[in-house]
């Protein structure tokens, strides 16, 4: 059954299960508190909630149309720091309409800038979204380095008072508002054209909908919703905080996928997002109400996310019953006989994106052989070099500076253990968001089970490649075995390892690295850090893994087309695995690395990683959609970025630019080199 009248009556089918399911743990709460709820806990509740329920709603704006946004919580943060600096501490009485329209306008202009390269350039949502949330967060950190500032009392008084004493929290007044702009929004011919490019674009774009505008305005919109937020977060602490949105990442997402918006586009709405995201803030106060580590917040929230995720894949329509539908067609073609039988075949018709010559032909010149990887590659080793003529200009003593080129490929290794890692994950067209905490908790506990002794190095690095396997292979099944996005599946794995490294190191991590450790990451060995000689190793190693072997062949065969590939006889599944497993490895490898060259681990020390670990990938010629990319560009993207930092942190620029210049670069990396659309 089909038709307007059914899908609406799917869509309030489950606003419907949202609403009872936060009715469920509300009376939950009330059951297990010592006193019976009364307005001021409602009060509490609807505005510690709002802060995400307003982003989450701009997020499902931009799901509803097919995308992704990670820089949301960026802007909330963008949004406080502007408030805080700007607002006079001598005036108590500033204009609430103005600084809320201040806030929403910041957000707008973020929304449009990523809008621009969504919309009309045609870059991939989740590459843009990432590199606008590092260029924001830096431009926040120039605003406001640090917490502090002057939010203006009044905005607190009019966002956390009551509209009716007693009766009617301000926080449910603003949501309401925003619900009846929406109720009018989505029966307009935009409201109607979202849901339509969300469905299907090219549908969309065959019945006459101009699929850009619709796009662009989307993101305007939804950044708007994140401005409000910020506003929101300010009238909520009074003060501002550059880290304030940080937080807002995982929510926002499993707040949208618990109000029944579905990933991929074209069915959900905004009111059941905003139960999704009391939902969680629920669920919080219940564990919080129980005397649960706080440090489980981030795990429930995961967890959360999961089961949503899970519970809409029952549906016959969903990413899993097509994956089923997939795998019985597949058994059905093995049985019939009409899949491809010489495996060799599928390795020589895929032997040029990885640049191999194909064997049963005439193998060709080695310009001519590998005229497509150098094509693409080339160009990560000229900026090289023309970073390297500016650094020699500005500092000096770069080319004949065997101290620089020490340090330089020494800093260069983490990136390129990295680029191994998440590369393969890209080059099959999925994307690794647990990297930050991969590596975190391989760090922590590497640090915590050697305490300072060569001798625990024995059991400790098989232990933390072990768990790193686990990492690795639940993220693969996450993907392959149950059909979910690989950025949902691993935005939730980074929380659900945050949360982990939280309660293994109480907050506090203790234990140093291993003298060993130390040795490899700042000793010398025949004039060498003895790393170098390793990193040498590993990337030949990796140059061989990605385009010699009939594992990287495979890669390739999945970023192009998965069906094909497994109609061409490829197993999907068990490499999918397996490129989790290895990217999870390389994460844990790097923590690893990080302690010995640091002398012990921190929390969020994987966080830096995760924009550079996607940059040295697209900017060594790689697509971020997959199917196109060799080793040897990401290694030389890896040493590009590791110059780039070196030649920033020579200079009087702060910090915060280079958060923003690497922003800047992977935009300017993917638009040159994406590929040319055919006419």
């Amino acid at each position: 059954m089909t038709g307007p009248f059914w899908s609406a009556l799917g869509q309030t089918r489950t606003v419907l299960v949202a609403s009872g399911v936060f009715a469920s743990l509300l009376a939950l709460t009330s059951w297990i508190s010592p006193y019976p709820l009364s307005y001021f806990d409602v009060s509490f509740m609807a505005s510690g909630g709002a802060t995400t329920a307003i982003a989450a709603m701009g997020q499902t704006l931009v799901i509803l149309s097919g995308g992704f946004d990670l820089s949301a919580g960026a802007v909330v943060s963008l949004v406080n720091a502007v408030l805080a600096s700007q607002m006079n501490p001598m005036v108590f009485d500033a204009s609430v309409p103005f600084w809320t329209m201040v806030g929403i306008g910041v957000g707008m202009a973020v929304g449009a800038f990523n809008g621009f390269f969504i919309a009309f350039l045609r870059l991939q949502p989740i590459v843009v979204t990432l590199a606008t949330m590092f260029i924001v967060q830096g431009l926040t950190l120039l605003v406001l380095d640090k917490p502090g500032g002057f939010v203006s009392p009044s905005l607190g008084g009019v966002y956390m008072g009551d509209a009716i004493p007693n009766l009617l929290p301000s926080s449910v007044v603003l949501i309401g508002v925003v619900i009846l702009l929406w109720l009018w929004l989505k029966r307009t011919r935009f409201g109607l054209a979202l849901y339509a490019v969300g469905s299907d674009p090219d549908a969309a774009a065959a019945t006459g909908i101009r699929t850009g505008p619709v796009i662009f305005a989307t993101y305007v919109l939804a950044g708007g919703l994140y401005g409000l937020a910020g506003v929101f977060v300010s009238a909520q602490t009074g003060s501002g905080d550059p880290l304030v949105g940080n937080a807002l990442l995982l929510p926002t997402f499993a707040a949208v996928v618990i109000g029944g918006t579905r990933l991929g586009g074209g069915k959900g709405g905004l009111i059941g997002t905003i139960f999704g995201a009391y939902i969680l803030m629920v669920v919080v106060n219940i564990l919080l109400s129980l005397n649960v580590s706080a440090y489980f917040s981030t795990i429930a929230e995961s967890a959360v996310l999961l089961f949503a995720v899970l519970a809409g894949s029952l549906s016959k329509n969903s990413p899993l019953a097509q994956k089923l539908r997939s795998a019985q067609e597949y058994l059905k073609a093995r049985r019939q006989g009409t899949l491809v039988s010489q495996r060799k075949q599928t390795d020589n018709r895929l032997a040029f994106a990885a640049g191999a010559p194909k064997s049963d032909t005439m193998a060709p010149g080695l310009l001519t052989r590998n005229a497509a990887m150098l094509r693409y590659t080339l160009p990560a080793f000229a900026c090289l070099l023309i970073v390297l003529v500016i650094t020699q200009a500005v500092l000096g003593n770069v080319f004949t500076s065997f101290r620089y080129w020490d340090a330089l490929f020494v800093l260069c290794s983490f990136l390129a253990v990295l680029a191994l890692g998440q590369g393969a994950v890209i080059l099959t067209g999925g994307l690794d968001l647990s990297v930050p905490w991969t590596i975190g908790l391989s760090g922590i506990l590497i640090a915590g089970m050697a305490q300072g002794a060569n001798g625990a190095l024995i059991y400790a690095i098989p232990i933390v490649l072990a768990v790193a396997i686990v990492v690795g292979t639940l993220n693969g099944l996450g993907v392959v075995a149950l059909g979910l996005s690989p950025i949902v599946v691993t935005l939730a794995m980074n929380g659900l390892l945050q949360g982990l490294a939280l309660l293994y190191s109480n907050g506090t991590p203790d234990g140093f690295a291993a003298p060993a450790l130390r040795w490899i990451m700042t000793g010398e060995f025949l004039g060498f850090t003895p790393i170098i000689p390793i990193l040498a190793l590993f990337v030949a190693f990796a140059v061989l893994l990605l385009g010699r072997t009939a594992f990287g062949r495979r890669l390739y065969a999945i970023g192009n087309s998965e069906i094909a590939a497994r109609l061409s006889g490829v197993n999907t599944g068990a490499t999918l695995i397996c490129v989790y497993v290895l990217s999870a490895i390389c994460a844990a490898l790097v923590g690893i690395l990080l302690t010995g060259f640091s002398g012990q681990a921190s929390l969020g020390m994987g966080d830096e990683y995760l924009l550079p670990s996607i940059a040295v990938v697209v900017v060594g010629g790689a697509l971020i959609t997959g199917g196109r990319g060799h080793y040897v560009g990401m290694f030389g993207g890896a040493l590009l970025l590791t110059a780039m930092q070196t030649l920033l942190a020579g200079t009087t620029l702060p910090f915060a630019v280079r958060s923003v210049f690497f922003g800047l670069v992977i935009l300017a990396a993917v638009i040159a080199l994406r590929e040319k659309r055919s006419i």
